[in-house]
């Protein structure tokens, strides 16, 4: 890391030693394919933090503070990691992580889907309007995302057997979980308490999205496009991962 003030979304020394493995592979293959075969300048730890500080502040890639790497170049790393999957790699590498620290098996068995609906930037076209883990546009009704959803867990971790949904998914979610060896649950609101209540399983999601909702960036949707949004989601997770397997104290509203 180059010689500058620390900022608070900036990685630990116990967090980078979790992602520069990943991190180093992946600029290693990459030079490899090169012709020159030169190795870059760029520190990958600066780039990184430069990452978690945009998706912790909202700021525009323009404005990211000078003792950072150029924003072309942070933008540059950004798009690759994104497109050649290195950050849904880190992403799943650290849930593992983080359910082996819970005492917990790496893999999980069981699963809670929700839906979250952001606002979006005038520049968002309509058609990718609406956020979720899988990002969709608004239009897209709560059935369909929950199938498509659905399709994903299970060809990413064929070991989930059980889902709860809340009661916006319907019959067809259900039906499409069972084709899929997935059991899925509809976990209803009590209708006898007024205001808040926790909303047994579902509570889960509701604590995750409280944990995304702290990284400004993903406070309205500024991107152009559905994987930019996936994107800034799985930063904003890796940072959060990270933390719950080092042992760290995640950064809140109130613990900056």
């Amino acid at each position: 890391m180059s010689e500058r003030k620390p900022y608070p979304s900036d990685l630990s020394d116990a967090r980078w030693a979790l992602i520069e493995p990943t991190l180093t592979a992946w600029r290693k293959a990459r030079l490899e394919r090169r012709p020159t075969g030169q190795p870059a300048k760029v520190e990958l730890r600066d780039v990184f933090d430069a990452l978690l500080y945009i998706n912790r502040t909202g700021i525009p890639w323009k404005y990211l503070p000078h003792d950072f790497p150029g924003h072309g170049t942070v933008y540059f790393y950004y798009a690759a990691w994104r497109d050649e999957g290195i950050l849904a790699q880190l992403n799943y590498d650290l849930t593992g992580l983080a359910r082996v620290k819970d005492g917990r098996k790496p893999e999980p068995t069981a699963s809670v889907i929700d839906i979250q609906s952001v606002k979006a930037s005038t520049k968002v076209p309509l058609t990718s309007q609406g956020l979720l883990v899988m990002v969709t546009a608004a239009s897209v009704s709560d059935n369909e995302a929950g199938k498509q959803l659905l399709s994903r867990i299970a060809a990413d971790h064929p070991t989930i057997t059980k889902a709860w949904v809340d009661t916006g998914h319907k019959t067809q979610a259900i039906e499409h979980g069972a084709t899929l060896g997935i059991d899925v649950d509809v976990v209803p609101r009590n209708t006898q308490i007024k205001g808040f209540s926790v909303v047994p399983r579902r509570w889960v999601v509701e604590r995750s999205f409280g944990w995304i909702m702290m990284h400004r960036r993903l406070a309205r949707d500024y991107e152009t496009k559905p994987a930019h949004s996936e994107s800034m989601i799985r930063l904003a997770m890796i940072s959060n991962l990270a933390r719950r397997a080092t042992g760290e104290t995640p950064i809140t509203w109130h613990n900056p």
